[in-house]
C-alpha cells in the first residue's frame, strides 16, 4: 500500500479535538459541549481505523487468497504495544501508591473499557481497549466469513444504536457506552467504506462540505428527552459516522492541500503518542493552563521518535524489506475518555 498522507492530516484534526476538549473541560469545567467534541474525536478515528485495517486486510487475500492472523497480529503487537507499554510501566510507577491492582491489570490487558471504575490517569485507554479488540475479532471474522462481510458489517451498524437505546431504556451506568457493544458501529462503518470504496463514486466538494457541517454541528444536538434521545441514537449519530466516513472517501479521492502541510501530516503521525501522553498534561485533575499542551507534545515526540519509529524499522527489517518512516496502513489507536 502506499501512504495516503491526507489521513494523518486527519488524525491531526482528531487528536486536536481530543486535546484541546480535554483542555476546555479542565479550564472551564464539566460541560456536555466539552464532552462530545473528545467523542467526536474518537468516532473519526475509529472509521479511519475500520477503513484501514480492513483495506490491509482485502489487499492480502486478494494477493495470497487468505489472511495470516499470526502476520497480522505481529504487525499490530510491533506498532501498538511499545509505546503503550512504556506509556504504562512510567505512570503506574509513578502513580504506584494509590493505584488499585485490578485498575492496573485491566490497563495491561487492553479491558478498560469494561473496568466501571478505572481512575483518571487510565481513563482514556477505554477507547484502546476498543481498538484492540476490534483488532482481535474482525481479522478472523473477515478470514472465515469473507462472503459474509457485508451482512455482518450492516448488522453491526444497525443493531449497535438499538443497544445503545436499550442501555438508555434500562438506565444504564454510563460507562456502559464505552464498552466495545456500544461503539462498534463507529468501526464497523469504517469497515464498510473499506468494502464498498472500490465500486462508490467521486465524492463532490460540494457534498463533503455538507458532511462536514453535520459532523461539525452535530455535538451541539443535546439529548434533553426520550424522543431527542431517540433522535440522536438511531437517526444523527449513525448519519454522523456516514457523513465522516463519506468525508474520508473524498480526501483520499481528492486529498486537500491543507491536510498535506507538513505540519499537520506530521502532527497526525505522532497522534498516537500523543494520545498516549496527552492525559496526565492536559486532562489531569490540577490542569490549570492551555500551555500544558506543550510538554504533552515534547513527551510525545520522544515516544514517536525513540519508541515508535524504532520498533517500526525493526518490524520492516524482520519482514526483510526497507521501512517507510510509517506504513501507511498503520493505524494510531484513538480517542479518549468522555
Amino acid at each position: 500500500m502506499k501512504r495516503i498522507p491526507s489521513l494523518d492530516g486527519l488524525r491531526a484534526i482528531s487528536i486536536l479535538l481530543v486535546v484541546f476538549g480535554h483542555l476546555a473541560r479542565r479550564l472551564h469545567g464539566p460541560s456536555l459541549f466539552w464532552e462530545n467534541y473528545p467523542n467526536l474525536g474518537v468516532r473519526i478515528f475509529y472509521v479511519i481505523s475500520g477503513y484501514l485495517i480492513t483495506q490491509i486486510l482485502l489487499k492480502e487475500r486478494q494477493r495470497s487468497g487468505t489472511v495470516s492472523l499470526r502476520d497480522f497480529y505481529t504487525r499490530r503487537a510491533f506498532r501498538i504495544f511499545p509505546a503503550a507499554l512504556v506509556f504504562l510501566v512510567i505512570v503506574t510507577a509513578f502513580n504506584w501508591s494509590w493505584l488499585r491492582w485490578y485498575h492496573i491489570a485491566a490497563a495491561f490487558l487492553y479491558v478498560a473499557n469494561f473496568d466501571f471504575t478505572r481512575p483518571w490517569i487510565f481513563a482514556h485507554l477505554w477507547s484502546l481497549s476498543v481498538e484492540e479488540q476490534f483488532y482481535f475479532l474482525w481479522p478472523g471474522v473477515l478470514k472465515r466469513w469473507y462472503k459474509h462481510a457485508l451482512v455482518i458489517l450492516v448488522a453491526v451498524i444497525v443493531v449497535t444504536p438499538c443497544y445503545e437505546a436499550m442501555l438508555f431504556y434500562l438506565k444504564a451506568n454510563a460507562q456502559n457506552f464505552y464498552t466495545f457493544p456500544a461503539v462498534a458501529d463507529n468501526l464497523a462503518v469504517g469497515c464498510l467504506l473499506a468494502v464498498l470504496a472500490p465500486r462508490l463514486p467521486r465524492i463532490p466538494g460540494y457534498a463533503a462540505v455538507a458532511m462536514f457541517l453535520l459532523v461539525a454541528l452535530t455535538p451541539f444536538f443535546f439529548a434533553h428527552s426520550v424522543p431527542r434521545t431517540l433522535f440522536l441514537v438511531l437517526a444523527l449519530r449513525p448519519a454522523m459516522q456516514f457523513s465522516i466516513a463519506g468525508i474520508l472517501l473524498h480526501v483520499v479521492q481528492t486529498p486537500p492541500r491543507f491536510l498535506n502541510l507538513a505540519l499537520v501530516s506530521w502532527l497526525g503521525r505522532i497522534s498516537y503518542s500523543l494520545y498516549l501522553w496527552q492525559q496526565p498534561f492536559c486532562n489531569a485533575p490540577w490542569v490549570h493552563s492551555v500551555y500544558m499542551v506543550l510538554p504533552a507534545i515534547a513527551v510525545a515526540c520522544l515516544s514517536y521518535y525513540l519508541v515508535e519509529q524504532p520498533m517500526l524499522r525493526m518490524r520492516e527489517k524482520r519482514a526483510g524489506k526497507a521501512a517507510p518512516e510509517a506504513s501507511p496502513g498503520e493505524l494510531q489507536a484513538s480517542a479518549t475518555a468522555a
